[in-house]
């Protein structure tokens, strides 16, 4: 069975766990205490968004963030994926499908407009896994400006 717990602050100490795993896959560099302490801001404010733990059978096995925009485009708020992390000894089990799933629901209750993310160019799997989910590849390039 799996189960989307709301990520409380008993929980970053796990979860900045699970982000360094997943940063580590493509070496991503990642400071724990900043993570930590942007968890406690993200989980005082609701406006930032959603973070749940993904538990299969009473062990958690990842995790999911939801980070909120409002959009002029789209007329509201929509989201971006902007975590999706599942352990690699989960992965194969429908648990991604499952996870997928949960967040579309959720962004019916939320009142979502639109659901963004990114995905590496590597990392067929889990492109495959959000084409099937109905994600479709954005003909827009993403682009970024780092202001510090």
């Amino acid at each position: 069975m799996i189960e989307f717990k709301h990520i409380t602050t008993a929980d970053i100490e796990t979860i900045v766990s699970l982000m360094e795993e997943f940063y580590g896959i493509d070496n991503y560099p990642i400071k724990s205490d900043v993570s930590k302490a942007l968890f406690e801001e993200f989980i005082s404010n609701q406006n930032l968004g959603k973070a749940w733990l993904i538990v299969s059978d009473n062990e958690i096995v990842g995790y999911l963030i939801l980070t909120f925009v409002f959009s002029f485009e789209y007329q509201g708020k929509i989201a971006f994926l902007d975590e999706l992390y599942v352990t690699e000894k989960a992965r194969g089990k429908g648990i991604g499908s499952k996870a997928i799933e949960f967040t579309k629901e959720e962004s019916h209750k939320l009142s979502l407009k639109l659901i963004y993310l990114e995905v590496e160019p590597h990392n067929k799997k889990a492109q495959n896994l959000y084409i099937a989910s109905g994600f479709e590849m954005h003909n827009r390039k993403l682009m970024r400006l780092k202001t510090k």
